[in-house]
């Protein structure tokens, strides 16, 4: 890559780490936020003025010692005390501020991404475009990552690094004068011409911390790509763990635990490789870095002791030459010494704005044409669903269901049944047209999800359950047949966990006969149930769509259930329409038995 692209590349990604920090202080909290900025960034100049006093009270103290001035010695020793004092109290007020600081920032961004990942079904289609095409650039991993640690890493680094930067250039500011001042100039003989170099000690800092920067930059460039890799892998390790505990009782019955343990394990030793290839990194550098910072140690003493021992300059002005480098070397050598910390924000930074652009993305209204209506029934028109590759499923399809209509959607395994209902339902990011649902329509998903706690807000989700009374929970468990569980409203457990799987389709259907929604779409709600159990609950929710002027659609298989509908959907293999759809769609009465 040729210089002018890495400089674009790099003034996109500084554009983007800019819209990433600074909504927070223009946001509501802005007033609070800017003060807390201020007040760090005025204790960081008190900082650098006391450093300044310490730096000139090195210069009166041991000139006294060397002169033997009892009563000078005595009175820096007072002026000790005070700058000391006052270094504690700004580092006590430094380090709180920082910290009250970075942790709002945090709170303020975190629920600010949360809120836009929950917003426009993001979550959802970011997980489904992790499985198929991903739209508008990559799709991020982990996005619980992102929000949890990422965000924590990216606001402690932010202030930390910007903070410290600040405090380096300020100290450099304040120190090259006096340094400057006190190196003298060299001179030397060049062609017969008398040449003299002023404020040589400053030069030679720069030189020192350049070449010093440049070494640090080529060794540790590595560092970035290893971070961000290494929190990948931590991040595929940990939710692969989850996985595990999510699917416990199945990985149980199949004996799968040689399995699970080699893919954890195989995930773990990506972990530790790519962990000891950082570790090798970091040494490579820590070996540089520590002899840079050694070598600052005694450089100014070498370079100002010939004018020491030729009563130049006294014990005092040494002390205080060496004080002074030291300030504007460490301001100078500021790139060396953090540049661990820099390339993980920037493994950081590069994680937080993929997430961000894949959120903004997710924002963008997608080509299907979703609304809710109060009056009127389930419509679709010119409705194309395809799968996240962009293969098509259905085209063209006008659909129509009125109030009372019982509608069965069936076809083979594959042929996108679910994903119609998911069209249906406006999640379904892959699709196009125009649907129309009513106001008070509910799903019933293959896999129903229960919030752990109490059995009464699983039952009541996502409503509050205070909204029922208990008599009216225990009525929509025991006309699910659940009644085993009417008494235990108040009992809290992981209901995804606790329960079979034909226990949470039950609880889902009960969900439903607790809210007596008028129209119901139910996709495989009771493939778990004995054909009994199916027939009765099955004909509670027509019987409850019903009462509200409502209507049913399902989607299911057994043949048993076409007896309780009107009309037939069936998915056969597409007829060549011009569309290049896998399926389309049959409309039939339905046949009982059929």
């Amino acid at each position: 890559m040729q210089l002018h692209e890495r400089l674009a590349l790099t003034r996109q990604q500084m554009r983007r780490i800019w819209r990433l920090s600074l909504p927070y202080f223009q946001s509501e909290e802005k007033w609070r936020a800017r003060g807390l900025l201020a007040a760090i960034v005025a204790l960081n100049l008190g900082g650098v003025w006391l450093l300044v006093q310490y730096n000139d009270w090195y210069r009166v103290f041991y000139d006294a010692l060397q002169e033997k001035n009892q009563a000078v010695f005595w009175q820096q020793l007072g002026r000790f005390a005070l700058i000391a004092f006052g270094m504690i109290v700004l580092a006590v007020y430094r380090f709180y501020l920082t910290q009250l600081l970075e942790l709002r920032w945090r709170a303020w961004l975190t629920r600010h991404c949360l809120q836009r990942w929950m917003a426009h079904q993001a979550f959802y289609r970011l997980e489904l475009a992790r499985y198929g095409q991903a739209q508008n650039g990559a799709v991020p991993d982990n996005p619980d990552q992102r929000i949890q640690e990422d965000l924590n890493l990216f606001t402690t680094y932010t202030v930390s690094l910007t903070m410290g930067a600040f405090k380096a250039a300020l100290t450099l500011a304040s120190f090259v004068g006096v340094l400057w001042g006190l190196s003298g100039a060299f001179a030397f003989e060049l062609g017969g011409h008398h040449v003299e170099v002023p404020g040589v000690m400053v030069w030679l800092a720069v030189l020192y911390c350049l070449a010093g920067s440049l070494v640090t930059h080529f060794i540790g460039r590595p560092q970035i790509g290893l971070n961000f890799r290494q929190q990948r892998l931590e991040a595929d390790f940990r939710h692969h763990m989850v996985r595990v505990r999510e699917y416990s009782e199945a990985i149980a019955l199949d004996r799968g635990e040689p399995v699970e343990h080699a893919q954890l394990d195989l995930r773990f030793s990506r972990v530790l490789a790519n962990y000891l290839d950082l570790l090798r990194a970091q040494k490579r550098l820590i070996w540089f870095s520590s002899f840079f910072g050694q070598a600052a140690v005694i450089f100014p003493f070498l370079v100002a002791a010939p004018r020491f021992f030729s009563g130049a300059i006294q014990l005092g002005d040494l002390m205080q030459i060496s004080s002074a480098f030291g300030q504007v070397q460490e301001s100078l050598a500021w790139f060396v010494d953090n540049y661990q910390e820099l390339a993980t924000w920037r493994a950081t930074t590069d994680r937080l704005t993929s997430f961000e652009d894949s959120l903004a993305a997710q924002a963008e209204p997608g080509p299907l044409q979703h609304a809710r209506r109060q009056d009127g029934g389930l419509a679709a028109h010119d409705l194309t669903v395809a799968l996240p590759d962009g293969t098509p499923l259905l085209a063209g399809l006008d659909l129509a269901v009125g109030g009372g209509e019982r509608v069965l959607v069936k076809g083979p395994s594959g042929s996108g049944k679910s994903t119609l209902l998911r069209a249906l339902a406006g999640i379904w990011p892959h699709a196009s047209g125009r649907v129309a649902l009513p106001a008070e329509a509910m799903f019933i998903p293959q896999r129903p999800y229960f919030p752990d706690g109490a059995l009464r807000d699983a039952l009541a989700y996502p409503e509050p359950a205070a909204r029922y009374d208990d008599d009216a929970l225990r009525a929509a468990l025991r006309d699910a047949r659940l009644p085993q569980l009417q008494d235990r409203l108040d009992a809290h457990d992981a209901w995804s966990q606790k329960l079979s799987g034909g226990e949470q389709q039950r609880l889902a259907i009960a969900r439903v006969l607790l809210k007596k929604p008028c129209w119901i779409l139910a996709d495989e709600a009771t493939s778990a149930l004995d054909p009994a159990a199916e027939q009765d609950l099955y004909a509670r929710l027509a019987a409850t769509a019903q009462a509200g002027g409502g209507s049913l659609v399902s989607v299911a298989h057994r043949p048993g259930l076409a007896g309780l509908h009107d009309t037939v959907w069936e998915l056969v293999p597409g007829a060549g329409d011009g569309r290049g759809a896998r399926w389309q769609l049959r409309r039939q009465a339905a046949a009982p038995g059929s």
